[in-house]
């Protein structure tokens, strides 16, 4: 529910990247799309879902960070993972839901240059956190399963974390230069991007899609694809094992053990509990998000997509994006 949320927030603030890509016009007069006006019918419903978002999203992620402190479980690798992914999406709650919430009240970014570029980049870290850590929980899961005999060490999931977060902060650097108050009307300013004509925004949308969603999404796939063969591979086992105890008569106090099968070390319960948990939370990321980089990717690379309007003027070849 929470990613479905987040991606119904990020399309309300996207309305004009996905038109990114299109030619521009010297002629005011001949554009469908006026830059110094809106449809106030379609603010009032982005400004009520953005409302509807930050409360649950606010709510949902404080929850569970309360739930996780008050168990006796909290010092468990899976809830400091959970933990982190909760703080990253507070992050996105607070620093992109939020931000976007007022831009979108009051139509233009009042504010200094500086700001501009800040909201602008703290925007995209909260996503690439949740992301990554999403990422991680994941192959932390994968290795639970697939290599349970393993040593762990707090020491080393701290620095994994910690690299999640440079990785993110790092990242979200690109935003800080693309971004800047511009002039978008006579004596009106707006917080707009410049993309190098003309394959500044394709190299833009791309990048994005590949860091937010590809890249992630087949480490996903291949995390869960390992641990749905090695849950099947112990069922198996565990059905053979109790197939050969009902028909095997109980060995003497001296006997040696009958055989690996009867003897397998079997997936607990517990392991199982956290990776449909996890499953659950990485297969509403992936439905969630795909039909929106769909149509971003479609709309950069596609010159037949479909658009919000034939022409629109871009000043000086600025493109308007309210992308993260």
């Amino acid at each position: 529910m929470e990613e479905l949320l987040r991606v119904q927030s990020t399309w309300a603030q996207n309305v004009s990247w996905i038109n990114s890509s299109r030619g521009n016009d010297s002629n005011l007069g001949n554009s469908t799309v006026n830059p110094l006006k809106r449809n106030e019918e379609v603010a009032k419903v982005e400004v009520t879902v953005l409302v509807l978002v930050l409360l649950l999203a606010l709510t949902g992620n404080l929850c569970v960070l309360w739930a996780i402190h008050a168990t006796k479980h909290s010092q468990s690798r899976m809830y400091y993972f959970m933990k982190h992914l909760s703080i990253a999406d507070l992050v996105v709650a607070i620093f992109q839901v939020l931000p976007q919430l007022i831009w979108d009240i009051t139509f233009r970014f009042y504010g200094p240059d500086f700001l501009c570029r800040l909201v602008k980049y703290l925007q995209v870290v909260g996503m690439f956190a949740s992301t990554y850590m999403l990422v991680l929980m994941s192959i932390d899961r994968c290795l639970a399963i697939c290599h349970p005999l393993r040593s762990v060490h707090k020491r080393k999931d701290r620095s994994c974390v910690i690299a999640s977060w440079m990785l993110s902060l790092i990242f979200s650097t690109p935003q800080a230069y693309i971004f800047s108050l511009k002039e978008v009307g006579h004596g009106v300013y707006d917080c707009w991007g410049d993309f190098v004509q003309p394959w500044g925004a394709k190299a833009y949308i791309t990048w994005m899609s590949l860091s937010i969603y590809i890249i992630p999404v087949a480490i996903l796939s291949i995390c869960y694809g390992l641990i749905c063969f090695k849950i099947w591979q112990n069922f198996n086992l565990k059905t053979r094992r109790d197939h050969f105890l009902a028909l095997t008569p109980r060995p003497s106090k001296g006997a040696h053990p009958l055989t690996r099968v009867s003897s397998v070390r079997l997936i607990s319960k517990a392991k199982i509990r956290t990776v449909k948990m996890t499953f659950v939370v990485v297969l509403a990321y992936i439905v969630c998000w795909t039909p929106f980089f769909f149509v971003q990717l479609w709309s950069a690379w596609d010159p037949a997509a479909p658009r919000e309007g034939k022409k629109k003027k871009n000043t000086e070849n600025k493109k308007k994006s309210h992308f993260l």
